[in-house]
C-alpha cells in the first residue's frame, strides 16, 4: 500500500469515527429517536440530494476548481420540468430527458468558460452562473411553485425499495462507478494529475482542457439528477430555492471527506461519509427543533473547521516534503 493510500484510508477512518460519534451524541440528546429505523431512512433520504451534488463537486475540487452553481442548477432543472408540466407535457421520460440535457449543458458551459474562454478561476464563472440560473429558474416558471408532475418523474425521489429511497440507491451506484473511474482508469489518474501537478500533466501529454470540461459536465449531469430527486421529494418545483446554500453543503461534504481546495485529493467514500455527516446534523437539528439560526451557526462552524483542517493538513505535508528534500 502506498503512502498516499495509507493517508487516504486514515482520513476516511477518522471521518467514519466522527460520524459514529455524532450519531451517538444526537441519539442521546434525542432520547433514542434518532436511531429509529424510520428516522435513519429519513437521514438517507435527506442525504441523497446533497450526496448527488457532491459527486460533481468532488471532481471539480480534485482539479483545484469549484462549482458554485450546482445547487442553482439542480433547482433550475426542476423548474425546467415544471415549465414542461405547465405546457401540458405529460411524458415522464421526455421530461426527465430534457431536464438531464439542460443540467448537463450548464455543466458543459461552465467547463468551456474555464477552458476555452480562459476565465481566471471557476469561482467567478460558476458564481455568475449560479445567479444566472436563479433568475432563469424564476423566469421559466413565472416565479410560481409548480406541482402536478407525472408519477414517472416523481418515482426517483419518492419511491422506496426495501424501505430505502430509490434516490439513495442510485447515489450509491453512482458513487461506486465514480470510485472505479477515479481509482482504476487513465481518466481518473488524469483528473488527479491535473489538480495535483498541472505541469506534470502538461509534460505527460494530458489534455487538461478536456479533463476539466469533463469534470464540469459530470457536475452538471449530477445536478440534473438532483433536480429530479427534489421533484420527487417535495412534489413541487420552486425557483426561489435556487438561492439556498446547496453548493456549500456539497463543498462541506467533500472537504470533510478529505478533499482539498488545493486539488489533487479526494475519495468517493470520504465524500459519502461527509455527506452523511451533513445529513445527520440536519436531521438532528430537526429532531431537536433547533432554530434556523442555530442550524446555520453550527453548520457554518463545521465548514470553517473542515477548511481549517484542510489548510493545516496541507501545511504539514508541505513541511514534511521540505524536510525530506534536505
Amino acid at each position: 500500500m502506498t503512502k498516499s493510500k495509507k493517508k487516504g484510508n486514515f482520513t476516511q477512518l477518522g471521518v467514519l469515527i466522527a460520524l459514529l460519534l455524532l450519531c451517538a451524541v444526537i441519539s442521546v440528546i434525542t432520547g433514542g429517536k434518532f436511531l429509529r429505523v424510520t428516522n435513519l431512512m429519513n437521514v438517507l433520504d435527506q442525504t441523497a440530494f446533497n450526496a448527488m451534488l457532491a459527486i460533481g463537486m468532488l471532481l471539480c475540487l480534485i482539479t483545484a476548481g469549484i462549482d458554485l452553481s450546482v445547487g442553482a442548477n439542480a433547482v433550475f432543472c426542476s423548474c425546467v420540468g415544471g415549465m414542461l408540466v405547465l405546457r401540458d407535457v405529460s411524458n415522464p421520460i421526455l421530461i426527465m430527458a430534457i431536464i438531464i440535457v439542460c443540467g448537463t449543458l450548464v455543466g458543459l458551459i461552465n467547463g468551456l468558460l474555464l477552458t476555452r474562454l480562459h476565465l481566471p478561476h471557476p469561482f467567478v464563472s460558476t458564481l455568475g452562473m449560479k445567479n444566472f440560473l436563479w433568475g432563469m429558474a424564476l423566469l421559466v416558471t413565472g416565479s410560481t411553485m409548480v406541482s402536478g408532475f407525472p408519477e414517472g418523474v416523481m418515482l426517483l425521489g419518492s419511491k422506496t425499495i426495501g424501505g430505502v429511497k430509490i434516490s439513495f440507491i442510485l447515489v450509491v451506484i453512482l458513487y461506486i462507478i465514480m470510485h472505479v473511474l477515479l481509482t482504476r482508469t487513465a481518466l481518473g489518474r488524469s483528473i488527479f494529475c491535473v489538480g495535483g501537478n498541472p505541469e506534470a500533466a502538461r509534460l505527460s501529454g494530458i489534455h487538461s482542457a478536456n479533463v476539466l470540461t469533463f469534470c464540469y459536465v459530470v457536475s452538471g449531469f449530477c445536478a440534473s439528477l438532483a433536480g429530479i430527486i427534489t421533484i420527487g421529494r417535495t412534489s413541487i418545483c420552486n425557483g426561489a430555492d435556487a438561492v439556498n446554500p446547496y453548493d456549500t453543503d456539497a463543498i462541506a461534504a467533500c472537504i470533510i471527506g478529505g478533499a482539498s481546495f488545493m486539488g489533487g485529493k479526494g475519495t468517493m467514500l470520504g465524500t459519502m461519509l461527509g455527506a452523511l455527516i451533513i445529513g445527520t446534523l440536519r436531521n438532528g437539528f430537526t429532531l431537536m427543533a433547533a432554530s434556523s439560526a442555530i442550524q446555520n451557526i453550527v453548520l457554518g462552524l463545521v465548514i470553517i473547521v473542515a477548511v481549517f483542517i484542510d489548510v493545516t493538513r496541507e501545511r504539514m505535508e508541505a513541511k514534511a516534503r521540505r524536510l525530506a528534500a534536505k
